[in-house]
């Protein structure tokens, strides 16, 4: 079995990755493989709506990192999807991997449906929660499977990337029982 975690965050010193991170090193510890995407450096395009993958099995946008990242995405049976929220939304680049990704799923065997995974969401103040239930949405519009913990998994962490998530207990330890929940989960239905 195995999990891909994907940091939306595009700074270096990135609380979303530090979240992301902390969930990934339970399901480790728990048997399952990971893998750590950060989108940091990396291109995805805006899907056009061309409809060409209801076609093709595939996005024909050339030219960015997607198509390696959807592979990733496509071949694991757990997902985590870390987004930062600077204006109460979900960032520009995930929402655009996720928009293709779901485009090309959709019109190819829904193969998104039956995975395990969830959202975090981390902010310096505020907003935490509509960038929450726009990336649980996404999974749930795509059949994704995804378990709870004992909050929402949302971080409180900020100015600039200064690596303060540390200091967040709370928000650590709901992801760490998010990510544990998770593991169980997994184990439950593809053992």
């Amino acid at each position: 079995m195995k999990v891909v975690g994907i940091a939306g965050s595009l700074r270096p010193q990135s609380n979303t990755l530090y979240y992301v991170k902390t969930a990934l090193e339970v399901l480790e510890k728990d048997g399952i493989q990971t893998e750590l995407i950060s989108l940091r450096g990396k291109e995805i395009k805006p899907c056009t709506g061309c409809y060409d993958c209801t076609r093709q099995n595939c996005c024909t946008i050339e030219g960015d990192d997607f198509d390696e990242i959807l592979e990733k995405i496509r071949t694991a049976e757990g997902l985590i999807l870390g987004s930062p929220v600077y204006l109460s939304s979900v960032v520009p680049q995930m929402m655009a991997l996720l928009d293709r990704a779901t485009f090309v799923a959709y019109w190819n065997n829904k193969f998104l449906a039956g995975k395990v995974g969830g959202p975090i969401t981390v902010a310096r103040r505020a907003g935490h929660n509509m960038a929450f239930s726009q990336l649980l949405l996404w999974f749930f519009m795509n059949g994704l499977i995804v378990p709870g913990s004992t909050y929402w998994n949302v971080g409180t962490a900020g100015k600039g990337g200064a690596h303060d998530a540390e200091k967040d207990t709370e928000g650590l330890e709901t992801v760490t029982n998010f990510a544990s929940n998770m593991a169980g989960l997994m184990k439950k239905i593809f053992v």
